[in-house]
């Protein structure tokens, strides 16, 4: 047997944070019970739990501080709640038969307990010790996390201790919002404006890059810490440095440009998935937009196909009198789907609140709009007109203490 297990509880100075082992005593983590205490190392000497003085607990479990133990203070905190708290679980998993009693001479426990060096309260040190140990030593048993939680989880949840959320866009459809502008006054007032909304995602136009350079991405995000923004620099040759450009700045998309060859287009998307960023494969001008998706790798898909319609030829049929809101010029969404596998698709040009249900009919998974929110005297309630196509934020409706294990 060899399983581990991991619990947070708590809060302030006194928060716990355990991670533990529970193996056999002739495999791994007994070797590691054994080298753990014969080993001592300096300001994080481990030690045995106890009940009390001349009482071990059984299974035999190790502590092992994971901060480094300083002065007297900080020892009696180890040796006293942190000790028992740990010892008390141990014991409790036992009777409460997370551990089976006939296997307690056959394995060991090595626990890893944060403390931390401000924790004054030795009763919430037990307490929040206690719990962390006992529910480690649950999840060890029963195997929890399973993968499908994990993959459930890993694009919802936020880590406290980081103060951000990085976005991933695992609930579609979303509004992107592109800042084709050359005023950094005028940007700052629009994201200023704009609903901070997970579903709304925010473009660094191409002429914003032109004028101010790559590092106007490292203000939006100042702007905006949790947004997911997008660095439309629909790039043609020399991918790879010009992706890394945005990845240093905190981009969380690069616009590719499907005119580009074949070379330079996988080793621009292969850059996106060094950097852990989204390839967005622009296809402005690109007639024969289905035959280069096809003929790029199943490894070097772009996670992003973007069909567009460009400014000026929506101006010029403007101009004429012609219809500019005819969204067939998309093509077959499905189809492109279907060769990207779980790409998404987003769509610009031409659309409006009037037709974006239409879009999203289709099959879009992110709406690109511009002039109607940019150029609105209301940006705020020019991107709500949108939004109200929208359904809610993901997890909208989420608790504030996440769910974790599900009782039957």
């Amino acid at each position: 047997m060899y399983n581990i297990g991991e619990a947070l509880i708590g809060e302030g100075d006194e928060l716990a944070h355990v991670d533990l082992i529970i193996g056999d005593k002739e495999g791994p983590a007994g070797q590691a019970f054994a080298n753990g205490l014969s080993n001592l190392s300096v300001g994080h000497t481990p030690l045995t739990t106890v009940i009390r003085p001349n009482l071990m607990t059984k299974p035999a479990t190790l502590i092992i501080p994971k901060v480094t133990v300083e002065h007297m203070d900080d020892a009696s905190k180890i040796f006293g709640p942190a000790q028992t708290a740990v010892g008390r679980a141990v014991a409790d998993a036992v009777e409460e038969g997370y551990i089976p009693r006939d296997i307690v001479e056959d394995i060991v426990i090595n626990v890893s307990v944060f403390i931390h060096p401000a924790a004054k309260d030795y009763r919430k040190i037990y307490q929040y010790n206690y719990g962390a140990t006992k529910l480690a030593i649950k999840r060890a048993m029963e195997g929890y996390p399973s993968i499908n939680k994990v993959l459930s989880e890993k694009d919802r949840g936020t880590h406290p201790i980081m103060g951000f959320k990085v976005q991933k866009l695992w609930a579609p459809p979303y509004l992107q919002v592109a800042l084709d502008l050359d005023n950094l006054e005028a940007m700052e007032a629009i994201i200023k404006d704009i609903p901070n909304k997970e579903r709304v995602l925010i473009e660094a136009g191409t002429p914003l890059v032109k004028k101010f350079g790559i590092g106007v991405i490292g203000k939006i995000r100042k702007l905006r810490p949790d947004a997911f923004i997008i660095a439309d620099l629909k790039t043609l040759d020399v991918g790879r440095v010009e992706i890394k450009m945005a990845a240093d700045e905190t981009a969380d998309a690069v616009a590719i440009s499907g005119l580009g060859t074949l070379e330079s287009i996988k080793k621009a998307i292969h850059e996106t998935q060094k950097q852990g960023i989204y390839s967005i494969l622009d296809m402005m001008n690109v007639n024969d937009f289905e035959d280069k998706l096809n003929a790029l790798p199943d490894d070097l898909k772009p996670n992003i196909v973007l069909l567009h319609r460009n400014v000026d030829l929506e101006t010029y049929l403007a101009e004429k009198g012609e219809d500019t809101t005819d969204l067939s010029v998309w093509g077959n969404i499905k189809s492109i789907k279907s060769i990207i596998d779980d790409g998404l698709v987003a769509v610009a040009g031409g659309i409006t609140p009037d037709n974006v249900d239409e879009a999203l009919e289709k099959g879009a998974d992110i709406i690109i709009a511009g002039r109607y929110i940019i150029g609105s005297r209301d940006v705020r309630r020019a991107t709500q007109d949108f939004l109200a196509h929208f359904p809610p934020d993901p997890d909208n409706m989420r608790l504030t203490l996440d769910e974790d294990e599900q009782i039957e």
